[in-house]
């Protein structure tokens, strides 16, 4: 069985995303995410964010939303990869196939332990060059901007439509800006991991508590 990649941490928290949006069909909102006025990046034709209320307007047609086609579309993460991406975590435990429906499903506790107690080591990261992009970490609005010191530099990803000029921070998978103009809540969620990644004993700290709440991790 081969390691898990980076990727496929992206892509689980693509589905837990995915099922809380199937959870709360058309009641589910993008200012959960960010505020309705906020936009990091420049639009070119991308997706609206209440895509989902076409899967999830219909109980019985959220199962498509899950296929690997729809990943790939979401993700930009290629459909052989996301096949891969699956089996590895199914291998491992941290997804499995839902009984009635046969859509993945996360395994939200072991995930969100292993972000907590792993990410940091199996995919760590550093701030780099000054670069144009998204906004990420402390830099999102799940976060607030609350921690931030003035003057001083955004964590972001890499991105020709981002509005931002920060420090570079490897996405853990390439085409996070694509993805994350698709969807606030994946947005929030991978931000939120960055902060783990690449935060200090604080930062990551408030992280962690946000993420357990988004992720809706009991004790």
């Amino acid at each position: 069985m081969d390691g898990i990649k980076s990727q496929d941490l992206g892509l689980l928290l693509k589905l837990v995303s995915l099922q809380k949006q199937e959870r709360l069909g058309p009641r589910y909102k993008t200012k959960q995410a960010w505020p309705h006025d906020w936009q990091d990046w420049d639009d070119e034709g991308d997706m609206p964010a209440t895509w989902m209320e076409e899967f999830f307007g219909d109980e019985s047609y959220y199962p498509a939303a899950y296929t690997v086609r729809n990943l790939e579309a979401e993700t930009g993460i290629g459909k052989s990869q996301v096949s891969n991406s699956l089996r590895r975590c199914f291998g491992v435990g941290l997804a499995k196939k839902d009984r009635k429906s046969g859509v993945p499903r996360v395994n939200s506790k072991s995930l969100y332990e292993f972000i907590v107690y792993g990410a940091k080591y199996v995919f760590p990261a550093k701030p780099g060059q000054l670069v144009r992009g998204i906004g990420t970490a402390f830099a999102a609005p799940v976060l607030e901007n609350r921690l931030f010191s003035a003057g001083e530099l955004l964590p972001v990803w890499p991105d020709a439509r981002g509005n931002n000029k920060g420090l570079e921070v490897s996405p853990l998978f390439k085409t996070v800006g694509h993805a994350v103009r698709r969807d606030p809540e994946l947005y929030a969620l991978l931000a939120l991991v960055d902060a783990i990644r690449i935060g200090n004993a604080r930062e990551s700290n408030l992280a962690k508590d946000l993420l357990r709440k988004r992720m809706e991790v009991t004790e």
